[in-house]
């Protein structure tokens, strides 16, 4: 980042743009549309020494397997018999999956540490999680899933539920499946594998699109029948597993859409039915993603619904960029909202300068018009009076009078050489937005709320977030800056004119801040890092007066803090190396948060990095309070942790879905998983993807 430098802008009408064309494409940028998030290193932890001592709570045998439909296919018509394939109708594929989806999920300890990835290759994996029983290494026989494979185009279009293609599970050979274990590094996050990881252990069923001909569809399903007999000869040549099969769907993608609407993901027209939660699509239009990227759907709707627009001063409304702007199906105010001027924040403008200020007043007169201004994280304080603060400043100003225009002492610019008064007494509604809502607006946002209210730095993070429940993301960068300039908007601010400035210094918690605050997952539950925790100030001006510690103890003493012992809990020897059990403690852990929500305390949930355990542990009561699936609650409280991805571990999202049904269960509603575990990793893989640095 660099010190702006003032520049002319160039004025641009407020007519909405196109139909599916962008602001960031149709001004000829190079700014991603991958939102602005990071996915943080979650250190993993030693390996528990007594890890594997504990005896899994059943055997692992070709007896206690997930029952299914589908196995034996005595029912079914035998399409081919070398390799054999076999044919399923509409109504029995639909009540396998209804069947499958029912089916309560193996015991963790059954198909962990296999799940993770054992490839014999790998000694720092194997040795990791196996310390040289071999037992552990072996392949489960409790699992039977179900693979949907779709023959013909991608997966934008005509995709059942849980579908994949062809290659992502038949290594490039065609009769093979892929050896997908990695051969070297260390993870406990290997989501990307479990789809072709689990194909062996699944009946597979093999549909095509419209288009597709029963050749193609008879060819990749040959394919599947050879790759599952390959499998066996080279895993199982004892034959102790059970044996699965390959079928085909005997009616067209189309039938599909009429007489079994509620299997169907996204519609032969590529649009999403809403019927099943899908955590990602595939997009090739190249006016919204130019290289096919992703667009995450539902955390999407998430994110809008946390960032909805909201007034947090007087005409002056701070959001996500509205629909109108993007494209339909994202998130926004309306244009019913008539804002007469959309402020956008982006990390590629400059502060305006007095003169486009000026101009851009007369063409307020026209009608609703378009503002940028610099991004959070994009200004460095300069290092002495420069004509950079005096625009800053005169840009608020501006701002503040549009959205007060009855208020008295109307200023010119510093130099007092342009006149910034607004030509009519007429109101202006303002939005200050940002793709996401909270996080390039976060600057101006604040700088507006101290010069309006005459407030300093510190206040204005607090009362952005605790009065005007605004969720938001800052950078170290801008607590300086903010710290930095503070004095001069509170000198210019009408709301401290009868007073003298003096002394503005900045309480304990506000310096070791560094911008950004732990997570509102709900009202009486926030997310947050081991740094979060050891701030008690910061915690205190927040009003979060409980702390739950999963693994990781905060460095100040409950006396020292003024804490009460009570409002304190440690969970202890839960490491993230995927490995150690957290369900366990669950329990335990939410019944500590909602006694602080019973006793009108939030609480924050604080692992190290808070992405994985205790992201974890809010997931479980977003889950448990708000009756939400998994994928839901995932998405739930991924938005909600705003720019720091969550990333629960591959057990951890296990324990998660086996969560799900115990949840159920209480609430006596019938066992139903809306996502199978491969998908959801699989998902999640998807998700993660574009944030990966590898």
């Amino acid at each position: 980042m660099a010190t702006v430098v003032v520049q002319q802008q160039t004025l641009r009408h407020s007519t909405p743009p196109p139909t599916g064309l962008t602001p960031a494409l149709s001004l000829n940028r190079t700014s991603s549309p991958i939102p602005n998030k990071h996915i943080p290193v979650c250190p993993t932890g030693p390996s528990p020494i007594n890890a594997h001592a504990p005896s899994p709570p059943v055997k692992d045998s070709s007896n206690d397997q997930t029952s299914s439909l589908l196995y034996p296919p005595d029912k079914s018509r035998r399409l081919t018999h070398s390799p054999m394939v076999y044919t399923i109708d509409l109504k029995t594929l639909s009540a396998s999956l209804e069947h499958l989806a029912a089916q309560p999920l193996p015991h963790p300890n059954l198909v962990f540490p296999w799940l993770h990835g054992l490839h014999p290759d790998n000694h720092l994996q194997v040795g990791f999680f196996t310390k040289g029983k071999r037992s552990l290494r072996r392949t489960p026989k409790c699992w039977r899933g179900i693979t949907i494979v779709k023959v013909g185009g991608d997966l934008s279009s005509c995709r059942i539920k849980g579908a994949v293609s062809p290659e992502e599970v038949l290594a490039p050979s065609g009769v093979e499946f892929l050896a997908i274990d990695p051969r070297e590094g260390f993870s406990v996050r290997n989501f990307q594998i479990q789809t072709a990881k689990l194909a062996p252990l699944s009946d597979i069923i093999v549909y095509g699109e419209n288009s597709a001909t029963q050749q193609q569809i008879l060819d990749i399903a040959r394919r599947m029948a050879t790759a599952q007999h390959n499998w066996r000869i080279k895993n199982d040549p004892d034959r102790n597993s059970p044996a699965y099969n390959t079928f085909v769907l005997d009616c067209a993608f189309s039938e599909v859409e009429k007489k079994a609407s509620h299997l169907v993901a996204i519609s032969s027209s590529g649009q999403l039915t809403g019927q099943v939660v899908d955590f990602c699509k595939r997009y090739t239009d190249v006016l919204w993603f130019q290289s096919n990227m992703l667009l995450v759907q539902w955390e999407r709707l998430e994110m809008c619904e946390m960032s909805k627009a909201s007034e947090i001063s007087t005409n002056v409304w701070l959001g996500p960029t509205p629909d109108y702007l993007l494209r339909p199906g994202s998130c926004g105010p309306a244009p019913t909202e008539n804002f007469d001027l959309l402020i956008e924040a982006s990390e590629l403008a400059s502060i305006p300068g007095p003169r486009f200020l000026a101009n851009l007043n007369k063409q307020l007169e026209e009608g609703p018009q378009k503002l940028e201004f610099p991004s959070s994280g994009s200004i460095l304080l300069p290092s002495g009076e420069t004509r950079e603060i005096d625009d800053l400043v005169n840009t608020v100003r501006w701002i503040y009078y549009l959205a007060n225009p009855d208020e008295p002492d109307q200023k010119a610019d510093a130099d007092g050489d342009i006149p910034m008064i607004p030509l009519t007494k007429t109101a202006r509604k303002i939005l200050i937005h940002c793709p996401d809502g909270y996080t390039e607006s976060s600057l101006l946002a604040i700088a507006y709320l101290m010069f309006a209210e005459g407030i300093s730095a510190p206040n204005a993070w607090l009362r952005l977030h605790c009065e005007k429940k605004r969720n938001f993301f800052a950078y170290p960068s801008d607590i300086t800056f903010m710290s930095g300039v503070q004095r001069r908007l509170l000198q210019e601010s009408p709301a401290t004119r009868s007073h003298k400035i003096r002394s503005l210094p900045d309480p304990a918690w506000f310096r070791y801040c560094d911008g950004s605050l732990p997570s509102r997952i709900l009202p009486y539950m926030y997310l947050g890092n081991l740094s979060h925790a050891n701030n008690p100030e910061m915690l205190s001006a927040l009003r979060i007066k409980r702390i739950l510690s999963i693994g990781e103890t905060v460095s100040w003493s409950s006396t020292s803090a003024k804490v009460d012992e009570k409002d304190i809990l440690h969970i202890t020897n839960v490491q993230d190396n995927g490995i150690d059990e957290l369900t366990k403690e669950f329990d335990r852990c939410l019944d500590f948060i909602r006694q602080g929500k019973h006793d009108g305390m939030a609480t924050l949930v604080h692992c190290r990095v808070g992405v994985s355990r205790s992201a974890t542990i809010c997931i479980a009561e977003v889950m448990a309070s708000l009756g939400l699936s998994f994928p839901r609650a995932y998405c739930f409280v991924r938005a909600r942790r705003l720019n720091v991805i969550i990333q629960p571990h591959l057990r951890f999202v296990y324990e998660l879905l086996k969560w799900e049904e115990l949840q159920l269960q209480k609430r006596n509603k019938p066992a139903r998983r809306e996502l199978e575990w491969a998908t959801v990793a699989r998902e999640i893989a998807l998700m993660n993807k574009p944030y990966s640095r590898q």
